[in-house]
C-alpha cells in the first residue's frame, strides 16, 4: 500500500513536470510575440492549433452551384478570422520593426471573387485530384494543364495548352480544373467561355452598339482565358472573323490561352485540296479547316498541343 502511494505521488509528479515544460515550451515559442497587440495573440493561438473544419476540410471555401455557374463562398469557419479577428491586416516584425501586411482571408475573398467571375458552368466542378486517366494520353493532358496552371506565373506568362478528343474524354473537366487553381489558389483573373455562347455574346453586344472589339473585351483582359469546343459552327463569316480577332488579340498581348476541341490536330489533307471553302470545311474532321490557317498557327505557337486517340470510349457512356 505505502508503495501504491509513492507511486501514485510519482506519478502526479511527473505528469506536473510535463506540463510545466510544455508551457516552458510554449512560453519560449511565443516569447518574441509577448505584449504585441491582441491580433497577434489571435494569430498565434490560430497556429498552435489547426482547425479541422469537416465543411470546407480547411480550405476557407466552398463551392455551391446555381443554375448556371460555380459559386464559390467563404466557410462559417472563415467568416470572423481567427488570425486577424476581422480587421484583414496582420503586424509582424521585419527588420526590427513592426509592420502591417495583410491577412490572408483578406487575399482569399479576393481569390473567392476572382473563381465566380470566371463563370465556371455549374457541371464543371471538378479538380485535377478526382481526374482519373484511362490512357497514357489523358494522363499527359493532366499533368500539363496541372503543369499550366500550377506553375503559372503573371510576370511570365505560361504557353496554354490544346486538348482535342472525343466526347465524355475530360477536356472540359481540365479546362475548369485549372481555371479553379488559377484563381482561388493563384489569384489570378480568368474566364471559361464555350465558343457557341462567345459567338452569342458579341452579337447581343452589337445590339447595344458595341463594336467588335469592345464585345470582345471581357475576353481579351484576363490573364486566362478557356474557350471549349472550338471548331463548332459555320466556319464562315462572322464567326470566323469573330474567333480570328480574339486569337489574335491575346496573341499578341501575350496572355495564356487554354482550349478544347473535338476535332482533330494537325494538317493531313490530301495535296491540292481546299477544305477552306465553307461548304467543304463543314466535312473535315480537322481543326485547322474549322477555324483557318490563321489562328490555327497562332494556337500551335501559343499552345502545347494534346490528342486524345478518336477511338477513346465516352466515359459518361461506360
Amino acid at each position: 500500500m505505502f508503495r501504491a502511494g509513492k507511486d501514485r505521488c510519482r506519478g502526479l509528479l511527473s505528469s506536473a513536470e510535463d506540463e510545466r515544460a510544455a508551457r516552458r515550451s510554449e512560453k519560449t515559442l511565443l516569447s518574441p510575440f509577448i505584449g504585441r497587440p491582441a491580433s497577434d495573440g489571435r494569430q498565434w493561438n490560430a497556429m498552435k492549433r489547426r482547425i479541422q473544419c469537416s465543411l470546407c476540410g480547411d480550405a476557407g471555401y466552398i463551392i455551391d452551384k446555381n443554375n448556371e455557374f460555380c459559386v464559390a463562398r467563404l466557410c462559417a469557419c472563415q467568416k470572423r478570422c481567427a488570425v486577424c479577428g476581422g480587421s484583414g491586416y496582420i503586424y509582424e516584425k521585419q527588420g526590427g520593426y513592426e509592420v502591417v501586411r495583410e491577412c490572408s482571408c483578406t487575399a482569399r475573398s479576393r481569390r473567392i471573387r476572382l473563381f465566380n467571375a470566371a463563370r465556371i458552368p455549374a457541371r464543371c466542378d471538378g479538380t485535377f485530384d478526382n481526374f482519373t486517366p484511362r490512357s497514357k494520353e489523358m494522363e499527359l493532358a493532366k499533368m500539363t494543364a496541372a503543369a499550366t496552371a500550377q506553375g503559372y506565373q503573371k510576370e511570365h506568362p505560361s504557353r496554354g495548352f490544346i486538348i482535342s478528343g472525343p466526347v465524355g474524354t475530360g477536356k472540359t473537366h481540365l479546362l475548369c480544373a485549372a481555371l479553379r487553381w488559377l484563381t482561388l489558389e493563384a489569384g489570378v483573373t480568368a474566364r471559361y467561355v464555350e465558343i457557341s455562347f462567345l459567338y452569342s455574346e458579341i452579337k447581343d453586344g452589337f445590339s447595344h452598339g458595341q463594336s467588335v472589339l469592345e464585345a470582345l473585351q471581357p475576353l481579351i483582359e484576363p490573364d486566362v482565358l478557356a474557350i471549349d469546343e472550338i471548331g463548332r459552327g459555320n466556319c464562315k463569316g462572322f464567326e470566323l472573323e469573330t474567333f480570328d480577332e480574339l486569337i489574335a488579340r491575346r496573341y499578341n498581348t501575350r496572355k495564356t490561352t487554354i482550349l478544347a476541341t473535338n476535332f482533330r490536330l494537325g494538317d493531313k489533307r490530301p495535296a491540292g485540296s481546299n477544305y477552306h471553302d465553307p461548304i467543304e470545311a463543314q466535312a473535315s474532321p480537322y481543326l485547322v479547316d474549322r477555324i483557318g490557317p490563321r489562328s490555327w498557327s497562332r494556337i500551335s505557337e501559343m499552345c502545347h498541343c494534346l490528342e486524345i486517340p478518336p477511338e477513346t470510349e465516352d466515359y459518361r457512356r461506360l
